[in-house]
């Protein structure tokens, strides 16, 4: 079992790649600073949640864990296809799940194509450090981490497990704290008030779906939130066969969501 939150992201960190990778992200001043742009569009412009530097490590370490659960029972995509290893493909969940709201940073609108634009010379950057005598491999994980930043968005179908696995992730950073920011600065309205009511998300692997999530609410008003946000992400991830969404409300399971998504 693994709680939702910017800590999850450590327990991923085990391999040389990976925390070469989450180092530079966090310490790029380039990456550090479109973030911080992303919330002050998202947040105080528009009153939206967080689409910050938290988001960013809350969605990495979800990603990987989705991503795990996955690739023990199925090929990843990138494996399958030939374009990297597994230690590299996680190297593509990590970058693509960090990423990928950083378009927020020019407009909400159409921000996972502003997204690849910003990316884009952030992972040229980067990946020559990772991979520096290998840059066929680099521009091929470069593709896959921009199709995970585009396909995060709703109404773009993920094509490969590894975007999947960012898209869910994304989905499942709903509990109270995301709401706080805009919630104190005067924006009541369901969304926030239905991510106020969810205290804990969780991700382990299921026994009829691989990846189980369960939702811990104190009122049925965080159901709002499973079915509009989370919902509508595993609807269009490629992997939504494969996740099963558990809604409980102090405890006490009050909605399953396999075949309503």
């Amino acid at each position: 079992m693994a709680i939702v939150s910017p800590h999850l992201i450590y327990k991923h960190l085990r391999e040389p790649h990976l925390r070469k990778v989450f180092n530079f992200l966090e310490n790029d001043v380039e990456t550090q600073t479109y973030l911080q742009m992303a919330n002050v569009m998202a947040v105080e412009r528009l009153r939206y949640n967080d689409h910050g530097p938290v988001h960013s490590r809350i969605t990495s370490g979800s990603a990987l864990e989705i991503f795990e659960i996955l690739s023990r029972r199925f090929t990843p995509t990138t494996v399958r296809d030939g374009v990297c290893g597994l230690e590299d493909a996680k190297v593509a969940v990590l970058c693509g799940a960090y990423l990928h709201d950083i378009g927020n940073a020019i407009h909400r609108d159409a921000h996972h194509m502003h997204g690849c634009i910003i990316a884009s010379s952030i992972l040229d950057r980067l990946l020559s450090k990772v991979y520096p005598t290998n840059r066929e491999l680099a521009l091929r994980l470069k593709s896959e981490i921009l199709h995970c930043i585009f396909s995060h968005d709703e109404n773009v179908k993920c094509l490969s497990i590894e975007a999947g696995s960012v898209k869910v992730a994304d989905g499942t950073d709903m509990a109270e704290g995301r709401a706080r920011i805009p919630y104190r600065m005067g924006d009541v309205d369901i969304h926030s008030l239905s991510a106020l009511a969810i205290r804990r998300v969780e991700i382990l692997e299921g026994e009829n779906r691989p990846v189980r999530i369960l939702v811990n609410m104190d009122n049925p008003a965080g159901v709002f939130q499973i079915e509009q946000v989370l919902g509508r992400k595993i609807s269009s991830s490629g992997i939504d066969e494969w996740v099963e969404v558990v809604a409980l409300e102090r405890g006490k399971e009050i909605k399953t969501i396999p075949d309503q998504i």
